[in-house]
C-alpha cells in the first residue's frame, strides 16, 4: 500500500475562469454505454464557448461503477472471516466490467494503459484482503484503502475515454487534494488544508484547459497520508468541497433522475421535477429522505454561494433542478414532499420535568452516549417525543431513559416532511395538509423549528396513502386547473 502526500501548500491567486464541477454517480458510469454518454455530456459542456470564446473549464468527479463499492465492502467482510479466495472471486465480475469498458471504448494504446491499471488494482486489492485476514492493521483503515479502488478505477477509465473523444483530460488522485482527520470509514475534511492542496493540484490544469477527472468519496489523512473515505454518498460531498475550494461557477450532480422531484416516484408515479429550490429547502429534503442530494453536499455550497444543479445523465436535455441562495415561492407554498420509512418514535414522560431545568440536557446526553442521532423533537410540560432513524442501540437507550421517566416506544412509523419557502408564515398551509389526511392518525407534529418545513409522523402502513393524497392536493389539482385553463383558452381561440 503506497502512502500519498498532498501537493505544496502555497497560496495561489483566484482563477480567471471559474470552473464547473460535474459529478457523475455510479449509475451514470455503470457500463460502456454509460461511460460514452458521460463523455459526450462533458465534451458538450467543455466545447460550449464561454464569453471570451474559450473552452469552458471543467473538473469531473466520478463515483465507482454501480455495485462496485458494495462488492468491495463484501470482499472485506469475507476476508475478515478468513475467506480471502472467496473475497477475490466475488470481485472478478466487476474487474470484467472495467475491462469491458476499456475494450469497447479505447484504442489499442489506451486499452493497454487502462488494463494495466485494472490488473495492478486487482493485485493490490488482493494484498489488502490478505492483510485484513491477518488482522495486520485496523479493519476500517484497510477497508478504506480497498474500497477506494472503485472510484480510482472509474476515474482512470473516464479520463482515458475523454482523451479518446479528443479532450485534454487527466486523472488526478483525489487523495492528493482532500485531506481529512483519521476517522476511517467516515472522515471529516480539513477545509483549510484541503483548499490549499486542491488549488495547487488543480489550478495548473484549469489554466491549461485540461479536464481533471478524480474519484469522489476518497481522501487521505493529513497526519498519516493513509487513505480515508468520506462515508457512503461522499462523492457529492467531494464535488462540493472541490467546488468551494476552486470558487466554482456551478456544481452539477449528474444522476439517473430529472432532478429533485415533488415526491418519491415509487410512491407517486406522477411526481415531477422541481425547477428551483433554495439551499434551505434542498437541505430539508435531503435530510428527510430525498435521495438525489446527499445532506453533506449543501453546506460547502452554501458557504460559497455556489449554485448546485441536479441533472439526469440519461436525459441531458432536461433542465433538472437548480439549488441556490434564492428561489421563487411556489403558488401553494409547498415545493416537495419527502419521507422516511422505518422510523421509531420514543416518548419520555416525567412529572419532575414540570418547571425543572436540566432535564433536556440529561435526556439528550443518553443519545449522545449511545451515538444515536435524534431527528424530530417535540415537547410538552411533562413529556418529550422524538424520532429515531437508527434504532440499533434502542435497547441500551431505553435502559438509560427509564431512569428519567416513563418511556413509550412506537415502532414502524414514517416521517413525512412538507417543504417550501415561507411555509411557516403562510396562512392555511397546515390546515390544508391535515384536512387532506384527516382520517390518518398523526402521532407527532413539528412546525416552526424551520421556516421551510412542516414535519409529522404517521403509521408506516398509511405512508403511501398520505403522500399520494398530499401530492394530489398541492400539485395535481393545480395541474388539472392549468390544463382546464389551457383547454378553455383553446376553445375561446377556436370560437374567434
Amino acid at each position: 500500500m503506497i502512502g500519498l502526500f498532498p501537493f505544496g501548500s502555497e497560496v495561489i491567486p483566484s482563477l480567471s475562469h471559474e470552473p464547473t464541477i460535474m459529478k457523475f454517480g455510479g449509475t451514470s458510469v455503470e457500463d460502456a454505454r454509460a461511460f460514452l454518454r458521460v463523455s459526450r455530456i462533458i465534451a458538450a459542456h467543455v466545447r460550449a464557448d464561454d464569453e471570451e470564446g474559450e473552452a469552458r473549464p471543467v473538473i469531473v468527479v466520478v463515483s465507482a461503477m454501480s455495485r462496485m463499492t458494495d462488492a468491495l465492502v463484501a470482499s472485506v467482510q469475507a476476508a475478515t472471516s478468513g475467506d480471502v479466495e472467496g473475497a477475490r472471486r466475488g470481485l472478478e465480475e466487476h474487474f470484467a466490467r472495467h475491462h469491458a469498458v476499456a475494450r469497447d471504448l479505447l484504442s489499442a494504446s489506451g486499452r493497454v494503459a487502462a488494463e494495466a491499471v485494472i490488473e495492478s488494482a486487482r493485485d493490490e486489492i488482493a494484498e489488502g484482503l490478505r492483510a485484513v485476514a491477518a488482522h495486520k492493521l485496523p479493519r476500517l483503515l484497510l477497508q478504506d484503502e480497498i474500497i477506494s479502488y472503485g472510484e480510482r478505477l472509474s476515474a482512470t477509465l473516464l479520463a482515458h475515454v475523454l482523451c479518446e473523444s479528443g479532450l485534454a483530460a487527466r486523472y488526478v488522485d483525489a487523495r492528493r487534494l482532500i485531506l481529512t482527520n483519521d476517522e476511517y470509514g467516515c472522515a471529516a475534511p480539513l477545509f483549510d488544508e484541503t483548499e490549499r492542496s486542491t488549488r495547487a493540484g488543480l489550478e495548473p490544469l484549469i489554466e491549461r484547459r485540461e479536464v481533471a477527472v478524480l474519484g469522489g468519496f476518497i481522501a487521505a489523512s493529513a497526519t498519516t497520508a493513509r487513505t480515508t473515505t468520506l462515508g457512503r454518498g461522499g462523492s457529492d460531498c467531494t464535488a462540493a468541497i472541490i467546488g468551494a475550494a476552486m470558487d466554482a461557477r456551478e456544481i452539477q450532480i449528474w444522476t439517473d433522475v430529472n432532478g429533485v422531484l415533488t415526491a418519491d416516484p415509487q410512491l407517486v408515479p406522477r411526481a415531477r421535477t422541481v425547477e428551483r429550490l433554495s439551499y434551505a429547502e434542498a437541505a430539508e429534503l435531503a435530510y428527510f429522505g430525498a435521495k438525489v442530494l446527499h445532506p453533506k453536499t449543501i453546506q460547502p455550497a452554501i458557504d460559497q454561494c455556489i449554485p448546485v444543479r441536479i441533472c439526469n445523465s440519461r436525459a441531458p436535455e432536461e433542465t433538472g433542478t437548480l439549488v441556490g441562495a434564492e428561489t421563487e415561492t411556489a403558488p401553494r407554498t409547498v415545493k416537495a414532499i419527502a419521507h422516511k420509512r422505518d422510523v421509531t418514535v420514543v416518548q419520555i414522560t416525567a412529572a419532575r420535568m414540570l418547571g425543572a431545568y436540566g432535564f433536556l440536557r440529561a435526556l439528550f446526553e443518553v443519545f449522545d452516549r449511545h451515538r444515536t442521532v435524534v431527528d424530530v423533537v417535540t415537547t410538552s410540560e411533562v413529556s418529550v417525543s422524538l424520532t429515531l432513524d437508527d434504532a440499533s442501540a434502542l435497547s441500551s437507550i431505553l435502559r438509560d431513559l427509564r431512569d428519567l421517566g416513563t418511556v413509550l416506544v412506537e415502532p414502524r412509523r414514517a416521517t413525512i416532511c412538507v417543504v417550501g419557502e415561507g411555509l411557516r408564515d403562510t396562512p392555511g398551509v397546515a390546515a390544508r395538509v391535515f384536512n387532506t389526511i384527516s382520517d390518518i392518525n398523526v402521532s407527532l407534529i413539528s412546525l416552526g423549528a424551520s421556516s421551510v418545513n412542516l414535519t409529522f409522523v404517521v403509521d408506516e402502513a398509511r405512508l403511501t396513502e398520505a403522500v399520494t393524497r398530499l401530492h394530489e392536493a398541492f400539485f395535481e389539482e393545480r395541474q388539472f386547473q392549468n390544463d382546464n385553463a389551457k383547454v378553455s383558452l383553446a376553445a375561446s381561440d377556436t370560437s374567434l
